[in-house]
């Protein structure tokens, strides 16, 4: 059997389901018996690679504006989402959110797995964007949040200042057009087995047990649940 037991994670900074599926995933592995095994990539996924973001935009107004509701609606299905985060021991403050192109901190995410410190970057981006109301599109929030997750500020510099690991981006979302991945959070265990969405902690510590205890694994990938549930895709949350 392999040492590490791998999970790939394709996600989005700007989906909240992803901050959510994150931390219970998290909490499924404290409870799994082997959690020192696992190991944990991320992959870049935008679910709209071609925004820009203007001065006065806000999520109430996008998410009416999108699916042709009014602010009443818009603002109870954030109040549900920040329950739900709050379930999962999360603080989500929307009312701060700045709207923003993830692209740039995709770019910064992988430079951060060359140093096995995706993890520590990807928990900082989340909460700056969901929490903390902090542009994840602003160079100097990026420097700041990527020293902090024990980067180097060259190196950091370098990337910001350039178009380093914008291929690196596009061909994880390659990839997850081609498996046929439609939202995020999407996490496939050890190249075999994937669940769509973030579900609760209880299918993630029973795909965990069926993916050790079957061994060496295979390369094709089947979906243990309902991918709609959950989850973020180009057309919004579910």
């Amino acid at each position: 059997m392999e040492n590490k037991l791998k999970i790939q994670i394709w996600s989005d900074i700007m989906c909240p389901f992803c901050y959510i599926g994150k931390r219970r995933l998290e909490h499924a592995i404290e409870k799994f018996g082997h959690k020192d095994a696992i190991e944990i990539e991320w992959k870049s996924f935008q679910l709209d690679p071609n925004f820009i973001a203007e001065e006065d935009d806000n999520l109430v107004d996008h998410l009416a504006e999108k699916y042709r509701k009014d602010k009443d609606w818009a603002i109870e299905s954030l109040e549900n989402m920040t329950q739900n985060a709050a379930n999962s021991g999360l603080e989500f403050h929307f009312e701060k959110a700045i709207m923003a192109n993830s692209f740039h901190a995709h770019r910064l995410l992988h430079l951060a797995k060359e140093h096995q410190l995706g993890n520590e970057l990807k928990e900082l981006l989340f909460k700056a964007y969901l929490t903390d109301g902090e542009d994840v599109n602003n160079k100097e929030t990026l420097t700041k949040l990527a020293i902090q997750a024990g980067l180097d500020e060259k190196s950091i510099t370098e990337v910001l200042n350039s178009n380093a690991f914008a291929n690196k981006v596009q061909e994880d979302i390659l990839t997850a057009q081609k498996i046929g991945i439609q939202g995020v959070p999407f996490f496939v265990f050890d190249n075999k087995y994937a669940i769509s969405g973030a579900q609760h902690e209880e299918i993630f510590i029973k795909t965990l047990e069926k993916v050790w205890e079957e061994g060496q694994f295979e390369s094709k990938i089947t979906i243990l649940n309902t991918p709609d549930a959950d989850s973020c895709g180009i057309d919004g949350c579910n």
